[in-house]
Order: C-alpha cells, then structure tokens, then sequence
C-alpha cells in the first residue's frame, strides 16, 4: 500500500496547476492527490467544496472526522511520511508532523454542511501537492472540489500568479520558440521557391511539420497566458490540443517517409512501410485521447493513472515504430551498393540515413528519458529549464532534419565522379574485411 500511494503522490507533478473542478464519488481511496504547485512566500489555496456526503457505515460522528481532511505534502516530506507508516508511528498521514494540515473535517459544524470555502495562505516557499487523505477504510465520500492555488505578484492581493513558481515564465518561453518555428517556416519557403526546380513532395510535408509546431507552441503561450492571469484557459486549450494532434500526427509520419525514403529514394511506399503508418497514426490518436484526459482530469480521477500508462505505453510503441523504416532503408542500401554498381551512391545515401537513425534515436531519448529526469532533478523555482531543454533538442531536430534533406539542384547522392566511385568501392571492400 505504502508502494501505491508513493506512485500515486509522484505522478501528481505531471499535472498543471490552475483551477481545478474535483468531482469526486462514493470513493474510499485512502489517498487522493490534486494539483502540484510551486508556492513563493505570497501562496494561498482556495477549496471550495459542496454535495458533501458520506456513504457505507452509519454517518460518522465528528470525533473521528479528524482522520479526513486536506493538507499540502512535499516531496520529502511524503517520503518521511511513508516511512511513519511503515515504521507504525502514525496510522493516517493526517497524523504526521511532517505535513501541513489545511483542513480536517472534525472542524466542521453540526449538523455538517453541504458547502464550505476556505482560504489558506502559504508563506513557506517550496513545491507541494495538494492531498486528501481518508483515513476511515470503510467510509465512501463525495463531494465536489474546487481548488485553486496562486501566488500574489510582489505581494499584492489584487495581482494573482495561477502558474506555479518554477513555470511562471513559461508564456514568454513558449511565444518566442513559435516566433522562431515562424522564421523556419519563412525561411523553408524561400528556400522551396529558390530550389523550386528540385523540390519533392516530402519537402512541402517538412513545411507544414514547422507550420504546425509553430501554430502548436503560439496556442500553448496563449493557453499559459491566460492560465497565469485567470486560472483557466478560456478555450485555448481546445485550439492547444488540436494543433499538439496534427503536429504529433504529423511530425511521426515525416519520420516515417523520410525513413522509407519516399520521394528521395522511390515515389511510392512498400506495405510494409504502409502497415507502419497505419499503426503509427492511430497511436497518435490514441495518444492524444489519453494526453487531453490527464491534463484536463488530474490526479484526482479514478482512471487517471491508467490514462497516464496508456500515454506512456502508447508513446513508446510510436517511438519504437518509426525506427523501422529506417533500419529497413539502412538494409536495403547495404545490398544494393554491393550489388548494383553504383557503389559510391548507395553508400552516400547509406551513410546520410546511418546519421539520420543516430539522431532520431537521440531526440527521442532526450526528450523522453532526459527531458524527465531533468524535471525531476530540477529545483522547483527551475522546471521551465526542462521544458526549454527539451524545446532546444526539438529545435535542433528539425534544423538537422531540414538542412539533410534540403533540396539540391546538384544533388550529391546521384552526382558523383569516377574518384568518388573508386573511393566508395575501396570502402566497401574495407568494410567487408571488417566483418569478416
């Protein structure tokens, strides 16, 4: 249990903070974690709670309501609360010294109301989680939650921060990274129009891969804006969530053409490398689905974690997918610069597709192992360097992807000389003792 309610505590931080609507019912998890938030030393959490009731055993008394209730957790200090409880010091992580309590239900009035608000200011600066614990096993409760936690700007009552500390910046970040994806895409277009003679299909695909991204990141700013001001959104989530679908739809299937080498190396795809799509697409819709659940449900929800594993398992899969038209390209080059007699063209093209492998492998590992292990090492005041971190590998993988596959008016995988051709031929012919 103690394993459980560790994970559960943890993936809390993959969620957002902003104003949260809780609806929770008949449930008896012991543990239930909201949003995650960066205080400064000018904090305060709103709950405004309503529909309370209680269900299983006869309506507790008040005595023992004092084993239900809220408080705010940090990290370390769940860890030392987990330890409390294995070691037997304590029964109800309400229990602990280590937490900060905001509310217990034993606090409450009798009769016990429907509704009750609470404003809670928070001067110690630091990451935590908001918890409500249930320490009476056989008690099912429902209520409707609404939580909202902010810092007051400079400590002012009237200027409100919904974004936590460490993410406060994050409107600017984002608005800047989609000015710059605006320039690519500029400066693709007069590339396209310059090269307009040697120009594939594949190429005016990369373009609307930056178009995408740059529209995805202008629509994240305006989403984070809005959150930093109000506490919602204001529908730039929706438009936030559509673009994130094309571009991830979008960017997966380049991978994939680029890999087979559609256009570049034949104009048309194997089924094979059809199959690969048909799965890939699909999984990025599935994808989607389980992204838009977590961010908009939190931790609170029942079947959260198991969206949460979707998105993951779902994620990796399309990772893993995309690499096999590569490593079949890789092998079909391999066979034919030994067979058909254009050695050093094949070899070219052989070792332009090598380095394209190393580098997908590479962002995928960044900005899927790294990216996360930065935000976990990372201060709180600092999260927005792990999302900085891992826009700048995106950036780099688009840049190296756009000037590999660049259109060529001399294109140096078809023309070569005899010198290149001997020189290739010798290369192979070394590669071969090598093997052997």
């Amino acid at each position: 249990m103690s394993l459980l309610l560790l994970v559960l505590f943890s993936l809390a931080s993959l969620t957002a903070a902003e104003i949260r609507h809780a609806d929770i019912r008949n449930d008896d998890r012991p543990i239930i974690a909201f949003d995650e938030f960066g205080f400064t030393h000018h904090g305060q959490l709103e709950l405004n709670i309503t529909q309370l009731s209680f269900s299983g055993p006869p309506n507790p008394d008040t005595s023992i309501l004092s084993k239900l209730g809220f408080f705010l957790c940090t990290r370390d200090a769940w860890l030392h609360v987990l330890q409390q409880i294995e070691d037997a010091e304590i029964t109800c992580a309400l229990g602990s010294d280590s937490v900060k309590k905001v509310f217990t239900f034993d606090a409450l009035p009798n009769p016990i109301p429907t509704e009750w608000n609470l404003l809670y200011p928070e001067t110690d600066a630091d990451q935590y989680t908001l918890v409500f614990a249930n320490c009476l096993p056989q008690l099912k409760i429902s209520m409707n939650v609404r939580s909202a936690m902010y810092n007051l700007e400079g400590g002012k009552s009237d200027r409100r921060d919904y974004l936590s500390a460490g993410k406060t910046v994050l409107p600017r970040v984002y608005f800047l990274f989609s000015m710059i994806y605006f320039f690519l895409a500029a400066f693709w277009i007069s590339v396209l129009y310059k090269k307009r003679l040697t120009v594939f299909g594949i190429h005016f695909f990369m373009l609307s891969v930056v178009v995408l991204k740059a529209l995805n990141l202008l629509c994240e700013a305006e989403d984070k804006s809005y959150i930093k001001r109000t506490g919602s959104a204001h529908g730039w989530d929706v438009l936030f969530y559509i673009f994130s679908f094309l571009k991830g739809i979008t960017l997966f299937t380049l991978i994939v053409l680029i890999g087979t080498g559609w256009s570049f190396l034949k104009p048309y795809l194997q089924n094979k490398e059809k199959k690969v799509l048909m799965i890939v697409i699909p999984l990025q819709v599935v994808a989607n689905i389980a992204q838009v659940v977590i961010d908009e449900t939190g931790p609170f929800g029942q079947d959260w974690v198991t969206w949460k594993q979707v998105f993951l398992l779902v994620d990796v899969v399309c990772c893993c997918a995309v690499l096999f038209p590569i490593v079949w390209s890789i092998k079909n080059l391999r066979e034919a610069a030994r067979t058909d007699g254009k050695a050093a063209v094949n070899l070219m093209k052989l070792t332009l597709f090598r380095q394209y492998y190393i580098v997908v492998i590479c962002y995928i590992y960044f900005t899927r192992v790294v990216v996360y292990a930065l935000e976990t090492i990372t201060s709180y005041k600092y999260l927005w360097t792990s999302i900085v971190a891992g826009e700048l590998a995106t950036l780099a993988f688009y840049v190296f992807t756009g000037y590999k596959f660049k259109p060529e008016a001399h294109n140096p995988y078809f023309v070569i000389d005899d010198e290149e051709e001997e020189a290739a031929a010798e290369q192979l012919k070394l590669d071969d003792e090598f093997e052997l």
